[in-house]
């Protein structure tokens, strides 16, 4: 037997082991949010078996997705759900009366709407309308081909909507009733965590020994689960524009520091006497940030201090860093209150379309590749005469995703849970179904195999998924059906149709349109940077709405973008190939700069104020000017920094160094003249927010160079 074949074994298990309890572990909120799940869906399938409403499994799984932070987040989610299904039912049933009896244009019909529907995809900006609409399509198309009569076709889409809008009302009640019971902001409570995990580990080099075991595990659990639930609940929460922006900043950089704190636990170092105080100084304003966004306060900024010398402790100066940008997200901000910052009651309204909706090629071919993919997979459960497999249809609407990683990481989720959701359903039917004769004795077994899938399901981003299939599976195969389900058939039928639509994904992702989430990770950042280089020359239009409206779609879509990044960069982990290496160091590098670039963006939108001139933050003449100077200079440094990330030869920082010292110079200036006390009580903010992001510019900069 080769030795190194099970060192590789037990590294491998070793790896998987830890994996495992990392993501299994409870956190603050899991269980709750885990009841929430579970009683939602068990009243979803009481409901649909009792009055024995079509398509409970459905109704079941999507009660299991829509239980968001809080009432106001989970009411928008289902409107957004109700409308893409809606309109789908209208499509699906408008196009069954014109094509019902023509199969050649019934066809034509079918390869159309799913092209419409991974288009939609691409371009709305309401992603849940357009997965809603796409999910109701795909499970209703093998319907309409099945001979039955048309009433009992028509009434299988109108009920696929039923239980849906049951689904949702049901969900809605129940977090109105745990709200009333629920304390405190979920995601300030998380980055709370966070820093006192860091703060933990801090202190324990400052006192000269190594942190203890639960302090470690901690921080290694909280920086590999990452921050993209917190991004998740940020975006789809009910908060405003500005709150967002902020508290999203604030969620990157406590990641950020997160992500440093696990590092250096890795090296196990022992700091020198003179970083032990600067350790321990650090921890101390840790704390007091801390203590500052728990009491609802904006956190005051970090003592200079601890920045005077260089630390010789590998990351402790970037962990200063990453500390001293907290409290500058907050500059100029109500304390932390959750507040509409626009004047004159403007409520911009997120346009319908991405700006890039009808001109940016990629939404074509990520249409083309989706339909592609669908399409065989309806030609060939078609041409088998296996309506059982139409799953596969349903495999490729879940799982296009952009970029091969992306992809990659969901249909290997989707295959393992399915598999594990079968083998469960299988076991149930032949040891636990037999046995059962009432509703009553399913829903014990029905609340214990839904917990533990919704268990995982909460997990971080690496597991979830699979979490979320294992009960989708199990819901399929026992919900279809008023009985208890004692075929196999429906098992096998199921698992085969993933299979059959994860083969057909790899054959068009991998082998006809392969995109690497490596190139597509830095093509957006490099995206990002030209965006927040519009955004700094806004507005440009002299009227009032237009200038909103402009800057709030260039903020969402910043906002969006950044959150892309991330994602991206998580799926570069899931592709192999000769640019692995290379993805991976700028993926490390990615990583370390999206912090800096979200900081950016928040101050920006602090210092949209003094560009619209609103009523409080209007600046003197000559500093109105020089602060458009520094604003081309800075629009002008981030295009530069986009094209050398491009290859193109980029060296005129000093241009921009230039720009920031006049704007201070002039706003020292204003300072003394008299005449101008009525205009420069809002000065020194002012100046601090622009020299943060001179700051954070000429330090992208350099280690972008």
């Amino acid at each position: 037997m080769n030795p190194l074949a099970g060192h590789e074994m037990t590294t491998t298990s070793t790896w998987l082991l830890r994996l495992l309890k990392e993501e299994l572990a409870p956190y603050p909120g899991r269980s709750a949010l885990v009841a929430r799940m579970v009683i939602a869906a068990t009243l979803v399938m009481i409901v649909s078996q009792t009055f024995q409403i079509p398509y409970g499994a459905i109704g079941a799984i999507y009660a299991l997705m829509i239980s968001r932070e809080n009432p106001k987040a989970t009411t928008r989610y289902v409107k957004s759900l109700l409308i893409g299904f809606s309109i789908a039912a209208v499509d699906v049933l408008v196009a069954a009366f014109v094509f019902v009896d023509q199969p050649p244009l019934r066809l034509l019909w079918v390869v159309g709407t799913l092209f419409l529907s991974f288009f939609l995809l691409a371009v709305l900006t309401d992603y849940v309308a357009a997965i809603g609409f796409g999910y109701l399509v795909v499970i209703t198309i093998p319907l309409w081909d099945e001979p039955i009569p048309a009433e009992r076709r028509i009434e299988g889409t109108l009920w696929a909507v039923g239980i849906l809008a049951v689904a949702g009302i049901i969900t809605i009640a129940l977090e109105v009733v745990f709200a009333e019971f629920r304390l405190g902001d979920p995601v300030i409570d998380a980055v709370s965590r966070r820093l006192a995990a860091v703060e933990e580990l801090l202190t324990a080099y400052a006192q000269g020994h190594e942190p203890d075991q639960p302090t470690v595990a901690e921080i290694v659990r909280l920086g590999t689960v990452g921050t993209s639930r917190l991004r998740a609940t940020i975006s789809l929460s009910a908060l405003t524009a500005p709150y967002r922006d902020r508290v999203g900043a604030l969620v990157g950089l406590a990641g950020r520091l997160t992500d440093i704190a696990m590092t250096l636990s890795y090296l196990n170092l022992a700091f020198p006497d003179g970083d032990r105080k600067r350790a321990l100084a650090l921890a101390g304003f840790i704390g007091s940030i801390r203590a500052d966004l728990t009491n609802g306060q904006n956190p005051r900024s970090v003592g200079s201090e601890i920045l005077d010398q260089t630390a010789s402790a590998p990351l402790l100066r970037e962990m200063e860093d990453t500390v001293r940008l907290i409290p500058q997200v907050f500059i100029g901000s109500d304390p932390l209150a959750n507040r509409i910052s626009y004047p004159l009651a403007i409520q911009p309204t997120l346009p319908v379309f991405r700006a890039d909706a009808w001109s940016n090629p990629d939404h074509i071919r990520f249409a083309l590749k989706g339909c592609l993919a669908a399409s065989l997979c309806y030609l060939a459960y078609n041409f088998l005469f296996w309506s059982g497999i139409s799953t596969a249809v349903t495999t490729c609407m879940l799982t296009a995703l952009t970029t091969i990683g992306a992809s990659h990481q969901k249909q290997v989720l989707r295959l393992m849970g399915a598999l594990a959701g079968g083998a469960i359903a299988i076991a149930a039917q032949v040891f636990v179904l037999p046995l059962v004769d009432s509703i009553a004795g399913f829903t014990v077994l029905f609340v214990a195999v839904i917990t533990v899938g919704t268990w995982i399901q909460t997990s971080g981003p690496r597991i979830s998924y699979f979490g979320a299939q294992v009960t989708a599976a199990f819901c399929l195969v026992n919900l279809e059906q008023f009985k208890i389900q004692t075929s196999l058939v429906v098992s096998r039928d199921r698992v085969a149709g993933i299979v059959l639509g994860l083969t057909i994904m790899w054959l068009v992702y991998d082998r006809l349109w392969r995109v690497s989430a490596g190139s597509e990770m830095r093509r957006a950042f490099i995206g990002n940077l030209r965006l927040l280089a519009q955004l700094t020359k806004e507005p440009l239009s002299t009227d009032m709405r237009i200038a909103v409206e402009r800057s709030f779609s260039l903020r969402e879509t910043i906002n969006s973008n950044l959150d892309n990044v991330r994602s991206l960069a998580d799926s570069v982990l899931f592709e192999f190939g000769p640019s692995r290496s290379q993805d991976l160091a700028l993926r490390d590098h990615l990583r370390h700069w999206q912090p800096k670039l979200r900081t950016m963006f928040a101050l920006r939108i602090s210092l949209l104020k003094y560009r619209l001139q609103l009523p409080g933050f209007t600046l003197p003449e000559p500093m109105r000017l020089a602060q458009r100077e520094f604003d081309s200079q800075l629009a002008a440094a981030l295009e530069g920094m986009a094209g050398r990330l491009e290859g193109k030869p980029w060296n005129d920082i000093e241009r921009f160094r230039g720009s920031w010292s006049h704007l201070e110079q002039t706003a020292r200036d204003s300072r003394v003249e008299s005449g101008h006390e009525n205009l420069i009580a809002h000065v020194p903010g002012f100046v601090a927010l622009s020299r943060t992001i001179a700051d954070l510019t000429v330090s992208l900069s350099n280690e972008l160079a």
